[in-house]
């Protein structure tokens, strides 16, 4: 696997649509980047629920046979990245049941950071559980939940969890949006003719023809049913801590999120990059994909030709065989090759967005300058990643973050490159244009915006993360 921070889910739901299922099946496929181990979709007529899901992804599940199976007009979806080990179907969302209320199903991206203590407390009440994702601790809460309608019972429940949600329910009749008070993750609104839709990313909407209408706001609930849409904002205001990584890493170029494009961005990105930490080079090469629109940027403001020196095969899923007779790392080799013609006798920047354990930037610069670079130079368009995300990103723990025990001067070392530069955290705010406290720093700077006590802590290394 390449050495990144990895997203964890991704959801749309479509509501009055006579095709809910197909069109569900392109919004996952658009949003197939936010989680590659698993998806469900799950629809209704009006009176029944219907459910598909299983491990890998999107085209190898669904075959035209099962999506005409899944019946209706609604239909909400999820594509999953799990979190510890391998994948398992009982994970794979969105989750099913029957309540008081009648059928539910839920779809949900982020992080619950108290969830296992939640879990805990009603396991000794009597709750059994069929997962061991954070999502399913939402809907034993609303099962328990004493209010007397289903948006109560909802808003009741989510009040109890801490941490980070986008999230969709589906019931018989009704397809619901939720986005936490602080914001974590993307969550918008669209709509196609006369059907509503609620998705992840703008890419989503792109590829069934569908109109972004806005954001779904933080801390807000939209109901969608039969009376139109309504939305309430049943939570108590909180400041904003949108993840920052959606636009370094995780979203694609072309969506839009946090009303911002991700591609310009991104770009922005490079451009502040080569006025901070200038470098003399022959070409500006990016490690594919994540690092290409920054390395845009950079090769625009610095003037060093752009030159794709790093081939990526696409094909290649998470997991592969290796030979019996070692190939020097054959891990990441299989995945990217460098261009000998481009790189034998150069003087490159290679320009990537992050560095977490090192591990494989050491390894693509000795590739490069096995392939006859004179000099490698790296670039990083974002600042040192020193913490783990507790809102939904799969990270490694602190002790295996390069940054947090290392200067950047050892980090250079350490990956063999002539020379080392990180975007600054001042840069990379200006590069958002962000105002006071918007967007979460926490994975740059430690300062969690929704703290984090020692017992959720150890808690939440008990169950998969659910997304």
């Amino acid at each position: 696997m390449f050495d990144k921070f990895h997203e964890e889910c991704g959801v749309f739901g479509i509501y009055g649509h006579s095709e809910a299922s197909n069109l569900t099946y392109l919004g996952l496929y658009a949003l197939q980047h936010r989680g590659q181990e698993g998806a469900g979709i799950c629809s209704s007529d009006g009176k029944i629920l219907y459910t598909s899901k299983s491990r890998g992804l999107i085209a190898d599940i669904f075959t035209i046979e099962k999506l005409k199976k899944l019946q209706g007009h609604i239909a909400i979806g999820h594509n999953r990245y799990s979190t510890t080990g391998t994948s398992q179907l009982k994970n794979v969302q969105p989750f099913y049941a029957r309540y008081s209320f009648g059928q539910i199903a839920v779809a949900h991206n982020g992080n619950l950071i108290n969830a296992g203590v939640i879990r805990e407390e009603l396991q000794k009440n009597g709750a059994i559980f069929l997962s061991t994702s954070d999502t399913e601790v939402i809907i034993h809460l609303m099962a328990q939940s004493k209010e007397h309608n289903l948006i109560d019972r909802i808003v009741d429940s989510l009040k109890q969890v801490k941490g980070a949600y986008s999230i969709l329910f589906l019931t018989e009749k009704k397809l619901i949006g939720v986005r936490d008070p602080n914001g974590f993750r993307p969550l918008i609104l669209g709509k196609l003719k006369d059907s509503f839709v609620l998705a992840s990313e703008t890419c989503a909407l792109d590829l069934i023809e569908a109109e972004y209408i806005r954001d779904i706001e933080p801390g807000e609930v939209v109901i969608i049913d039969e009376n139109g849409l309504q939305s309430i904002n049943p939570f108590k205001k909180t400041h904003l801590s949108q993840c920052i990584f959606e636009f370094i890493y995780f979203a694609r170029p072309d969506s839009n999120i946090f009303k911002r494009n991700v591609h310009m961005v991104r770009k922005e990105f490079g451009r502040i990059l080569a006025r901070e930490s200038p470098c003399k080079a022959d070409f500006v090469i990016p490690v594919p994909d994540s690092g290409v629109v920054a390395a845009i940027g950079f090769s625009e403001v610095s003037g060093i030709p752009f030159e794709a020196g790093l081939i990526r095969n696409h094909y290649v899923g998470r997991t592969f065989i290796e030979p019996q007779q070692s190939i020097r790392h054959f891990g990441v080799k299989v995945k990217l090759n460098p261009v000998k013609k481009v790189i034998e006798g150069k003087k490159v920047v290679i320009i990537d967005d992050s560095i977490v354990r090192g591990t494989t930037s050491q390894k693509i610069i000795k590739m490069i300058r096995d392939a006859g670079a004179r000099e490698v130079h790296m670039r990083i368009s974002s600042p040192p990643t020193a913490y783990p995300c507790f809102y939904g990103i799969d990270t490694p723990t602190r002790k295996e973050l390069i940054a947090s025990s290392k200067s950047i001067s050892e980090i250079k070392d350490f990956i063999g490159a002539d020379s080392l530069a990180y975007l600054s955290l001042e840069a990379l705010n200006r590069a958002v244009e962000a105002l006071d406290h918007e967007f979460c720093n926490a994975c740059f700077t430690g300062n969690y915006p929704v703290p984090i006590l020692k017992e959720q802590m150890d808690q939440m290394e008990l169950f998969q993360k659910g997304c």
